[in-house]
């Protein structure tokens, strides 16, 4: 028989907010949920099955997990990297640009099974919500967002309470931190990144410091893209979970990340992100070495702005494509290796092999010898650079 009922798809990533919208969405607004989780390799088979499993329990109709990890990399890290991105200096973006891909495929699976609803668990103080409510406005049209925890202003106290009274069984005590995995980085939240001084407690970081001694890493580029690590070839979504494996048991790459909002707040929030900064590191030494001044001072400002774009919900900007075209353009000498040291907490890049190193000696050694231009070349140069500002301090006798 046909269900009656309307039917919600719900954004599901198995955390405080979207369990308590599964089980209110089924229990008091009576409608067939169908929640949908957007994988983009934060994830374990294990994790997987044990959040399919527990949406069994809140009345949900049917659950997808959907791995959009290779899209995510392909249509958005690729870009990141070529572009240095990290938001303030810091942050690698590692929720705000994953955002964009569950949201688009969310938004396809509502279509795919015409629901009549579609739902997130964002509350309203945060920049997600923005996120998932621009690309369901623009992708699922004709499916009305419903948002329980932002219109209900709820608490997270208060979601683990109706959840216990429900006979929900769940680690409440871990819930107490807001914790976004994925390739690209995880983000944690909590008590403490509601203050301006609180540090985040060493247990509330998911991946602990195992490693002591400092090693080497070798990390490989192919036209700005990733294609060894340790001169073992490799995939670029294979290369990013080997550095983070590796990393991440230094504790690299914990920060905390202060920035403005969409909505105009500041916003804290801690984060664990070894390979993205290892990488982004590493491929930034090697443009450093195989770019022009002049390339390196444009792709900076293009990279400044595709970041704060994708930050800012804009994913599905036609400028985006345009800036994206730029990076892959700029990346045709980035070739090469680049040699990090790895220590507890933090880690060093300590130099690069490349064919297209345009620190080569044929033409002069910095602040040592010179084989492309003779001492009266530069007195003639300085005289020709000096010249303006020789003229303006003259006129204004300063």
């Amino acid at each position: 028989m046909t269900s009656t009922k309307k039917k919600v798809v719900l954004a599901y990533s198995g955390g405080l907010d979207t369990t308590y919208c599964a089980l209110y969405l089924s229990k008091e607004l009576n409608m067939d949920v169908y929640t949908v989780l957007g994988n983009t390799g934060g994830f374990s088979d294990a994790e997987l099955a044990d959040i399919e499993e527990r949406t069994k329990q809140l009345g949900v109709i049917q659950h997808a997990a959907l791995d959009i990890t290779q899209e995510y990399y392909d249509k958005c890290i690729k870009y990141m990297i070529m572009g240095n991105v990290l938001k303030n200096n810091t942050y690698p973006l590692s929720v705000s640009s994953e955002r964009a891909f569950q949201a688009m495929a969310i938004a396809q699976y509502a279509h795919s099974i015409g629901a009549d609803y579609i739902a997130h668990g964002s509350t309203g103080a945060g920049n997600d919500q923005i996120r998932f409510d621009l690309i369901f406005k623009i992708m699922a049209p004709n499916a009305e967002i419903i948002t329980p925890t932002r219109d209900l202003e709820l608490s997270r106290e208060t979601e683990i309470n109706y959840l216990k009274e429900n006979g929900i069984t769940a680690n409440f005590e871990k819930m107490k931190y807001s914790i976004n995995a994925g390739i690209w980085g995880t983000s944690i939240g909590g008590k403490e990144t509601l203050s301006s001084n609180l540090p985040l407690p060493e247990e509330a970081y998911p991946k602990q410091v195992v490693k002591t001694e400092s090693e080497k890493m070798i990390i490989g580029f192919e036209k700005g893209e990733l294609v060894s690590v340790n001169d073992e070839k490799l995939t670029p979504l294979e290369a990013i979970k080997k550095i983070e494996a590796i990393g991440s048991q230094f504790g690299i790459g914990r920060d905390m990340h202060i920035g403005d909002t969409i909505i105009g707040t500041k916003g804290r929030v801690a984060f664990e992100a070894a390979a993205p900064l290892m990488i982004i590191k590493a491929h930034e030494t090697l443009e450093k070495h195989t770019l022009t001044k002049w390339q390196m001072h444009w792709k900076e400002q293009i990279a400044n702005f595709y970041g704060m774009l994708l930050h800012e919900a804009q994913y599905l900007e036609p400028v985006m494509r345009n800036m994206e075209t730029f990076l892959v353009d700029s990346q045709s000498k980035v070739t090469g290796t680049v040699i990090l040291n790895l220590s507890p907490k933090y880690f060093m890049v300590e130099g690069i092999t490349s064919p297209n190193d345009l620190m080569t000696d044929l033409f002069g050694q910095y602040g040592e010898t010179s084989k492309g231009w003779t001492a009266d070349d530069v007195k003639g140069f300085t005289n020709i650079l000096a010249n303006s500002m020789k003229i303006y301090y003259t006129v204004n006798q300063e």
